[in-house]
């Protein structure tokens, strides 16, 4: 009942964060024991929760590889979001500034995701345009990242990885302008002034701008761990990382990214449903990506260090 009283874009959200919720339990339940591993539905279920570096042990049959895409083509999906979300703040700003209506295109995919979007009059929040700019901002980095920093092995992701991923950042987009504001701005210009005072506007910047730190800095630490002294390039070849938040977890800058949507939760005000069930499948989705490179290093490398945990410090 509870999802039947939640509008589209929420279902979507919640709905995928239970898959892959479930996904984490059915992996870290059965892959232990390795009772499975000779069925072909478990193995196609392996092979699509699993990229990279976490694919090479698989056991999979040969038509199965089919599918395999490029790693390195992980840019193509922060290429889209660029894209995508640099025209939805086009339009957002066009909105606010000028104050047109949106395209009919876009108004009728907002109100499909949404439902009734409430008085077509009323100013746009300026925290869905923070929001906005700021994912916009995240995903031009990750792009520059991706070109410039991070050395990819032969490393493959599924077809299906890669459709979703594509799909993900465009429905990104359309969330951020989804989210309901926690505080009724009446588009009046002393409400939008009222804006920059809000308590939440320091926080969640802050901790957007400190994740994103500390998620660059453990990307060059992976990124210098395929490159040796002489600069030439070792990027078939794995070691284990040190520094920064990898003291404490082996996935560092997948902790970073579930904070990271943290502080566009709180930059929205807090009170915005369709942007919590979105941290919500960030959480999940991350949590079986780090449980896969976790086990991967432990598996590896013996001795590897016993205190780390895959995500969560201390706790997963």
């Amino acid at each position: 009942m509870f999802l039947l009283r939640l509008c589209l874009i929420d279902q979507i959200w919640f709905l995928l964060a239970v898959c892959f919720f479930l996904a984490c339990c059915l992996h870290c339940h059965t892959y232990p024991s390795g009772k499975f591993e000779r069925f072909r539905l478990y193995q196609l279920f392996q092979d699509i929760i699993r990229y990279g570096k976490t694919k090479k042990r698989l056991q999979r049959p040969d038509f199965l590889r089919i599918f395999d895409i490029p790693k390195r083509w992980f840019f193509h999906f922060y290429t889209i979001s660029v894209i995508w979300n640099g025209l939805l703040i086009f339009t957002s700003l066009r909105a606010l500034i000028l104050g047109e209506s949106f395209p009919a295109w876009l108004d009728h995919m907002l109100t499909l995701l949404k439902g009734s979007l409430g008085n077509p009059q009323k100013a746009l929040p300026l925290s869905v345009v923070l929001v906005q700019v700021l994912l916009w901002i995240h995903s031009l980095r990750r792009l520059l990242e991706c070109l410039f920093l991070s050395v990819f092995s032969d490393g493959v992701i599924h077809l299906a990885q890669y459709c979703f991923g594509l799909g993900y950042y465009v429905l990104l987009g359309l969330t951020a302008l989804c989210v309901d504001h926690l505080h009724s701005e009446d588009g009046s210009l002393s409400a939008q002034r009222s804006f920059w005072l809000q308590w939440y506007l320091g926080p969640g910047v802050l901790l957007f701008l400190w994740a994103s730190f500390h998620q660059h800095k453990c990307l060059v630490i992976l990124a210098r761990l395929r490159t040796s002294r002489l600069g030439k390039d070792a990027a078939q070849g794995h070691a284990v990382p040190h520094g920064d938040w990898f003291a404490l977890v082996s996935c560092p800058h997948y902790l970073a990214e579930l904070l990271i949507y943290v502080s566009l939760g709180v930059c929205s005000g807090g009170g915005a449903l369709s942007w919590w069930l979105v941290v919500l499948y960030v959480l999940c989705n991350q949590a079986l990506a780090a449980r896969l490179s976790h086990e991967f290093y432990c598996s590896k490398f013996p001795t590897y260090p016993k205190h780390r945990k895959a995500f969560i410090p201390y706790l997963f």
